[in-house]
């Protein structure tokens, strides 16, 4: 991974955290994002749903490319392994959210938010770790 995308997407879970806490104390914005028209809560239902189906496929498609497999997992691309984590938490991040307009409850928005915030913020710095550390590892194939 490269070091200044991985630092870009640090910041920004950083900074979606620090936003969610602002807009957490303001009833009103807070009213506005949990009950939007119902046509337009049935869409967002629609498209987290989509969206989470999607993130994990695409974790269970990274986990393969990794070699993730029982009693293999020693094996297996560290790297790889935590992008395929990033996108399960995303995953259930936004099925949370969907939860959250599917019921016109603000608890499973802000629970949707801190999972996605602190797993970018935690994947993020993890891969800026393992990721010089795995390169070193590789043999040189020339």
């Amino acid at each position: 991974m490269n070091v200044r995308l991985g630092s870009l997407a640090l910041l920004i879970g950083g900074l979606a955290v620090i936003v969610g806490a602002a807009v957490a104390g303001e009833g009103g914005v807070l009213e506005a994002i949990v009950s939007p028209p119902p046509v337009l809560r049935a869409a967002l239902v629609a498209v987290m749903t989509l969206g989470a189906i999607a993130l994990g496929r695409a974790s269970l498609a990274r986990f393969v490319v990794a070699g993730a497999a029982p009693g293999t997992l020693a094996e297996a691309d560290p790297v790889a392994m935590l992008r395929g984590i990033r996108l399960a938490f995303l995953s259930l991040a936004a099925l949370a959210a969907a939860a959250g307009w599917l019921l016109a409850s603000p608890l499973p928005l802000v629970v949707a938010g801190i999972v996605a915030a602190v797993d970018v913020v935690e994947t993020s710095f993890l891969l800026l770790v393992v990721g010089p550390v795995q390169a070193r590892r590789r043999p040189d194939t020339e």
